[in-house]
């Protein structure tokens, strides 16, 4: 390539490397076997520059790169780089990447569950551990340089997304965020808002996918191309793309009868063409069932794929299907292997257990290729899941959504079963933002020359709203942030009340709810900093100045009210006398264009008026307007500034009934007459009273206070007033942005008063001040927070053995998939079940203070109902029961069994750490439970 290129290019071309390699970016480049994307190096270049960086791409398109360009520069520039996920799944993942470039005295790991080297340069974490770390203060923090928030798009999640903001907004001003997001469709919106909140943030968006996409539709034993020319192969053309007419003559003929009954023609001949007319179209459309599907992708070439469920149970029958069906994707070398691997990751659990946990029926599926992935499963199940699928060793996933949030599992194919998924609440269409997410999986960066997503065909299914779906990228990023109690407490700690207010008005809700809040809220904050600094420019060392220039600007304001009061009873007096006139008199103007003598032709007094004379004249609303002769022969209408002091009639004459304002000649000699009869009249001088100021008592008390002052013979006063001036002009201008923001409605703050009132009322907080007992619930995170620290505080807990302890414990985090409310779930008796009664009136007494300070659940604040559903299972699990019977007894798949264990044991050593210390078995009991519940299949879970 270089031979082709001229000297002076060859020069200019090695000068750019030579530049380049002087740089961070070159020997980073160098560490990768394949070459950088234009966006990766310009996000990179941007982060060197020293930037924060918003990074929005398609899954698979290689963003992490500039995540591990922050751990390079970190290590390059000896400082820290904490690397956050949203899933220990994720973190674990990127735990294991890191350490293989980096080393592993390098690379740590902080999880729920896990802590290794928690002390290195660079630590893999979940976002929750860095929230909690920020609130704590943590040495920790001490040198970090730059956090990575992988999957930032994460902050839209209902229920975990607050963490994200709270971590951004906290993170101090020294250190660099890289945010990592899936490609949204207001990634500027947020990188504005990153850029107010941050400094200086690059956002950079690129659309473009690694691998094309092709979108195809599967009816029957035909794949019809989704577009007739998929130009830019499912990305956003340039051009318009056309629906396949074969897909929307398919469906036109699906959704028409065979034949209409009343235009059939008698005769056995004609009945026989309308019915194999009708099996030809059916033969043509039907939905292939889930063994087709696969074995169709195979005979393609299109395997390995994903195939979305929207149901647990459709993901385990779809695998029960193939195997029956006989499918076999594995030959006997990779079968034998998929054996060895399995056999070996699960050499810890008990015989007994995989019983159980029906792994001979899931290791049969993997050797063929084929499983199952969903939340419901093991998670080492889904681990091993995972690495034989990016192995090449299992070719077909049957898996519910849950999998296009997760870790890196990209496939050749994605299909799609159904459209319409169960959302909590009601079966709803797909959005395009969830289309786009889905069907992100498929295209295997340097594997596969191009992905393919297959829709399979269904009863009623429109082509056009199908390809609306695959050609519009709207994912957009919505804040889910709300204060919480816990969020308060630490908040108010930290920062006091005051500026923990401004700090949630920065936040990205608050940004969307109203994006100039968050701009006034900075200037606020930067006013403030601004008054601290005039504050020592006008320090006095006689005195406090601050309250001598309140005693001059209360002197001011005074007169200032004198001057206005007086101006405006000689504007009253000044209109009276106006009110007075009547055609015919004479009169001076005192002031402006037409002072001098005039004749009144018409008063022109206000609507609906008469001076006492009978004369209304002309009729105006803003006071009286005479229309008047001047001696220079001019007829105009004067107005009220035209007589800034009252005016009286020097003389009086009779104005001719012929007079005609518009006829010079009349003008002329009616204005020589007014000369003739008042032009020797020299008008009296209007003279001003006594000042009103003069006789004023507040006045004279401000200037005696002000001459007593100590301040007042300070040989700098008038450098010390100038500073004062500027003070109470900054002061005035924040308090009046303050007003604006205090006039928005259902903002962030205003929840966060009612939070801190209620806090207050309960003892938590006192002012600014956190009591003993806000400082035990900055120690609990969860959504019931608050009803943990009540519980603590009465004591509800004491004398509880850890079995018990884990079963009330379990009421705060379990939330039940589908709520059934016609069986009431078993519990545990004795102190157990006392102690569970209790905690559901505490939140009953919790739910009716909220209602009375207009804390509303609905809008994500607040405390929920606790839920008893899981506390049975817990507390047979925590006593030793063996696995078989816990599960038969909880009616409840393994892998969600592990999941509510471990959030437990999370929300158990919270307890454990907020618990009194002296005259309580609270602590001990906790701790105890841990070790009790973190066992068997709980114990050997390295993901959940």
């Amino acid at each position: 390539m270089t031979e082709d290129l001229s000297p002076a290019e060859r020069y200019q071309a090695s000068r750019l490397r030579a530049a380049e390699q002087a740089t961070a970016l070159g020997p980073f480049r160098e560490m990768y076997d394949f070459g950088l994307d234009p966006y990766q190096i310009e996000a990179c270049k941007a982060l060197e520059a020293g930037k924060g960086v918003l990074v929005a791409a398609p899954t698979g398109s290689g963003k992490t790169i500039v995540g591990e360009f922050a751990v390079h520069l970190a290590l390059e520039q000896g400082r820290k780089c904490f690397y956050t996920t949203p899933i220990k799944a994720l973190s674990n993942q990127k735990f294991a990447d890191l350490v293989r470039r980096y080393g592993p005295d390098k690379v740590g790991l902080l999880t729920g569950d896990n802590s290794v080297n928690a002390d290195a340069p660079v630590v893999v974490m979940t976002t929750e551990v860095l929230r909690n770390m920020l609130y704590a203060g943590s040495q920790a923090l001490n040198g970090l340089g730059y956090v990575v928030m992988d999957e930032v798009h994460y902050l839209s999640d209902r229920f975990r997304g607050a963490v994200w903001e709270e971590v951004i907004i906290h993170l101090p001003a020294s250190v660099t965020l890289v945010s990592l997001s899936a490609t949204v469709s207001n990634a500027e919106e947020f990188g504005d808002w990153l850029d107010t909140v941050r400094g200086d943030t690059e956002v950079i968006v690129s659309e473009q996918r690694p691998v094309p996409l092709w979108q195809h539709v599967l009816a029957g034993r035909r794949m019809y191309d989704l577009f007739e020319e998929e130009s830019d192969h499912g990305g956003r053309g340039v051009g318009r793309r056309e629906v396949n007419p074969d897909l929307v003559r398919l469906a036109r003929m699906e959704n028409q009868r065979g034949y209409n009954p009343r235009e059939r023609r008698r005769g056995k001949m004609v009945r026989e063409a309308d019915r194999e007319r009708e099996r030809r179209q059916r033969s043509r459309i039907w939905t292939p069932s889930r063994p087709e599907v696969i074995d169709r992708l195979d005979a393609e070439g299109l395997l390995p794929a994903i195939t979305f469920i929207f149901s647990r149970a459709a993901c385990e029958a779809a695998v029960q299907q193939c195997l029956h069906a006989g499918l076999r994707l594995n030959d006997e070398d990779k079968r034998r292997l998929v054996r060895e691997i399995v056999e070996e990751r699960t050499a810890t659990i008990p015989p007994e257990d995989l019983h159980v946990l029906g792994y001979y029926e899931w290791l049969e599926g993997l050797e063929r290729g084929i499983a199952a992935h969903h939340a419901g499963m093991l998670p080492r199940f889904k681990e091993i899941v995972e690495e034989l699928f990016v192995r090449g060793l299992v070719k077909a996933v049957f898996a519910t959504e849950t999998l296009a949030l997760g870790i890196n599992m990209p496939a050749r194919s994605v299909v799609l079963e159904k459209l319409v998924k169960w959302n909590g609440e009601q079966h709803a269409d797909i959005t395009p933002g969830e289309y786009t997410q889905l069907t992100g999986r498929a295209g295997r960066r340097g594997i596969d020359v191009e992905g393919h997503a297959v829709v399979l065909w269904q009863r009623g299914m429109d082509p056009g709203a199908l390809a609306g779906l695959a050609g519009t990228r709207t994912y957009p990023l919505r804040s889910s942030f709300r204060p919480s109690y816990n969020m308060a407490v630490n908040l108010v700690e930290q920062f006091g009340r005051h500026r923990s207010r401004e700090l949630l008005e920065t936040s990205f809700a608050q940004f969307q709810a109203d994006r100039s809040v968050v701009g006034i809220s900075r200037q606020v904050q930067r006013n403030e900093e601004g008054l601290e600094g005039y504050r020592e420019g006008m320090t006095c060392h006689l005195g406090d100045f601050e309250e001598y220039a309140r005693l001059r600007r209360d002197l001011k304001d005074r007169e200032t009210e004198l001057a206005k009061q007086g101006a405006s009873q000689r504007r009253a007096a000044a209109a009276a006398s106006l009110e007075k006139l009547k055609p015919g008199d004479v009169i001076h103007v005192p002031t402006g264009k037409f002072a001098g003598l005039a004749l009144v032709l018409d008063p022109g007094l206000p609507a609906g008026r008469t001076n006492g004379h009978g004369h209304r004249g002309m009729e105006y609303h803003d006071g009286p307007r005479p229309l008047v002769l001047t001696a220079e022969r001019q007829v105009k209408r004067l107005a009220s500034i035209d007589f800034p002091v009252p005016v009286e009639a020097v003389e009086r004459m009779r104005v001719p009934k012929s007079f005609n304002a518009r006829s010079p000649q009349s003008r002329r000699d009616l204005a020589s007459a007014l000369r003739s009869k008042a032009g020797h009249i020299v008008p009296d001088r209007h003279r001003r009273g006594r000042a009103p100021a003069a006789d004023d008592r507040e006045i004279a008390r401000l200037r005696s206070e002000l001459r007593a002052h100590p301040c007042h013979g300070c040989d700098e006063r008038e450098d010390h007033a100038r500073w004062a001036e500027r003070f109470h002009r900054l002061q005035r201008d924040t308090r009046q942005l303050e007003r604006r923001i205090e006039g928005r409605t259902n903002t962030i703050a205003r929840t966060f008063d009612r939070i801190v009132a209620l806090l207050t009322e309960l003892d938590y907080l006192r002012g600014s001040e956190v009591t003993e007992h806000g400082r035990r619930l900055a120690r609990l995170y969860g959504e019931l927070d608050l009803l943990a620290s009540e519980c603590l505080r009465a004591g509800v807990w004491e004398g509880l053995n850890p079995a018990e302890l884990a079963a009330c414990v379990s009421a705060l985090v379990y939330e039940a998939r589908q709520a059934d409310d016609a069986v009431a779930p078993k519990l545990p008796s004795g102190p157990a079940r006392t102690a569970l009664g209790e905690m559901v009136r505490i939140w009953g007494r919790l739910d009716a203070l909220e209602e009375d300070f207009k804390i509303n659940q609905a809008e994500g604040v607040g405390q929920r109902e606790p839920d008893l559903g899981f506390a049975w299972a817990v507390y047979m699990w925590a006593s030793g029961r063996p696995l078989d019977e816990v599960l038969r007894e909880a009616d409840m798949p393994a892998g969600d069994f592990v999941r509510w264990c471990k959030q437990v044991i999370d929300v158990l050593g919270q307890v454990a750490a907020a618990a009194p210390r002296e005259n309580s078995t609270v602590a001990r009991n906790a701790r105890k439970a841990v070790d009790e519940v973190l066992r068997g299949v709980v114990a050997y879970s390295s993901l959940g």
